[in-house]
């Protein structure tokens, strides 16, 4: 069985999710920590449950979802993964970081490898699937897990809410297109875990999204 750790970090809030299972194998997803003592939560977490980190996974690569990825890769060795189409469409995390006047230094790292769509990623004894679901950002990934009922949706979806599309590369109309694409055909029950703010799940957001 998955457990699901979640953190709220960074000056955007956003949600780091820490999947683990019985083996203490471990996939952290959108590793947004950023200041000192939000690295030493994440960390103490690590150590206090003995996980071993295998894969560090991004939902897409805009800088509030990747500030921690230089820590990760100082500390555990692990270099991100993400879908192409953001390398190749979005500007650095430090670029971002310019254009949004932060002046902390947000590390560069390069990716370990892309992800590409419907592609299964395993840890322990679990897997999860990756959707690729643009709109929000040209390669903004979804992570299922169809067994144990539930996505890891980044900015794609929010709790009566969609992802924002004036960023670079987003596309509103292609966006609610792969929502309900990609979103809606999954079973009802599927609790959604986004970028930002509470879980959902599919039936609410297909009933009472204002968007959809």
């Amino acid at each position: 069985m998955i457990t699901i750790q979640s953190f709220e970090f960074n000056y955007f809030s956003v949600n780091t999710y820490l999947l683990h299972d019985e083996t203490r194998e471990a996939v952290l997803i959108d590793c947004g920590c950023i200041r000192k003592e939000e690295e030493l939560e994440l960390s103490n977490y690590v150590n206090t449950h003995k996980l071993t980190l295998k894969h560090l996974l991004c939902t897409h690569l805009h800088m509030d979802h990747v500030c921690g990825n230089g820590f990760v890769s100082k500390i555990y060795g692990l270099k991100p993964q993400a879908h192409k189409a953001d390398v190749e469409a979005l500007p650095t995390p430090q670029e971002q970081a310019r254009f949004f006047g932060i002046s902390d230094r947000i590390p560069n790292i390069p990716l370990a490898r892309h992800i590409v769509g419907n592609e299964v990623i395993t840890f322990g004894h679990s897997e999860l699937q990756a959707i690729l679901i643009p709109g929000h950002s040209p390669g903004s990934l979804a992570f299922y897990n169809r067994k144990e009922g539930f996505a890891v949706t980044g900015d794609v979806i929010f709790k009566r809410s969609v992802g924002r599309t004036d960023l670079w590369g987003g596309d509103h109309e292609v966006l609610i297109a792969a929502i309900k694409d990609k979103i809606l055909a999954l079973p009802d029950e599927t609790i959604l875990y986004p970028g930002h703010g509470p879980a959902t799940n599919v039936i609410e957001e297909s009933l009472n999204n204002p968007f959809l």
